[in-house]
């Protein structure tokens, strides 16, 4: 028989069955069936892993969508070690972590009428804008009153917001839940959202609608974030780790940031083996040359994965596979979650003291 020809192809059949018994069949079937079963079987995997450390990239709409308890619960029950994230999703999650809402809409709609209502619009989700700048101005008001006379890098200034909402007995909140697990939340482009808003208000003094004495980077009352900080503590990261696994929901920046960790190690002179697992949830296709879309084969050319990496890239609207894939890992890996090694990290005086337990 041809070595091609070794395993057939295992149709589903219809019956009583957890998400976790259908993501395991799905993985017997073919095209992006197969890659979303595959997906669930590969980060059950790392979770069986000693000592490793698991980073996720976060970016495309998630928390307007409805995804951020699976998110939350995924950090809470150290599905994660580490997040990446867009710095709109951080902001959207603490704006539903004050008790406020996105909205069901539609896309077949008159975009004139609703900017006349002060009405945003994400494909099919609806958010009001006045109570987005009333976030904005709770953010400002963190900003104005943390004494900071270093700068900081994002993971620091997102830790001290989620510690806020902490106080403020924030429930599912990804940045509140990432300060209780002590899962470090990284954001390299902050300043590209809703949050960066808020950092240039406090810099203009901004209060009531009026722009007050416009403040200096040398204004102990003002933080500075750095994000070269951001790299230089991520690649601390992977090069203490004893070894890597990364998700990442859509591409762009989360991903990237996480990819050059193992590349920018190499760069310093530190062997890396690259990235052992890794798994994916995308729209973007890879012919188009762009980053979000690349195959983790590709990635191997730069030693951003490893040569022998598990890898599933599944080719899905992750508001589609998160769902799924979140119920799947309850089924399947739940407990092993909860038993494994996790990684807690230590930052001491600016370097990572990272050990297991």
């Amino acid at each position: 028989m041809s070595k091609f020809l070794q395993k057939p192809v295992t149709p589903v059949t219809v019956g009583k069955k957890s998400i976790g018994q259908l993501t395991d069949a799905m993985a017997e079937t073919g095209f992006q069936g197969r890659k979303l079963g595959e997906s669930v079987q590969i980060w059950a995997d790392m979770l069986r892993e000693e000592n490793i450390t698991i980073m996720m990239g976060l970016s495309g709409a998630m928390v307007p969508a409805g995804m951020r308890k699976i998110i939350a619960w995924m950090i809470r029950e150290r599905m994660i070690d580490v997040l990446v994230s867009s710095g709109a999703q951080l902001f959207h999650d603490v704006h539903e972590a004050l008790g406020n809402y996105h909205w069901k809409g539609s896309a077949h709609v008159d975009d004139e009428e609703l900017l006349d209502e002060s009405v945003d619009r994400m494909y099919d989700v609806f958010g009001e804008e006045q109570k987005f700048r009333k976030t904005d101005r709770w953010v400002q008001g963190i900003i104005e009153k943390l004494e900071l006379e270093r700068p900081v890098s994002s993971r620091e200034f997102i830790g001290l917001l989620g510690k806020e909402l902490l106080a403020l007995k924030a429930e599912d909140s990804i940045v509140g839940e990432a300060a209780r697990a002590g899962v470090p939340v990284f954001c390299p482009a902050l300043a590209d959202s809703s949050i960066g808003y808020s950092f240039v208000m406090a810099r203009r003094g901004w209060k009531d609608g009026k722009q007050g004495r416009r403040l200096l980077r040398t204004d102990k009352r003002f933080i500075v974030v750095d994000n070269i900080a951001d790299a230089d503590e991520t690649v601390q990261i992977a090069e203490r780790a004893k070894m890597t696994g990364v998700v990442y929901i859509g591409g762009g920046v989360p991903k990237n940031f996480i990819q050059q960790t193992e590349l920018l190690n190499l760069i310093l002179g530190v062997e890396m083996p690259g990235h052992e697992y890794a798994v994916q949830y995308t729209t973007d296709a890879p012919h188009w040359g762009g980053l979000s879309g690349c195959t983790f084969e590709e990635a191997v050319s730069w030693g951003k994965i490893g040569r022998r990496a598990k890898t599933a890239q599944v080719f899905v609207d992750a508001t589609i596979a998160l769902p799924i894939v979140a119920h799947a890992l309850y089924d399947n890996a739940l407990e092993i979650a909860r038993k494994r090694k996790k990684p807690a990290f230590d930052w001491g005086n600016g370097e990572l003291k990272l050990t297991y337990g």
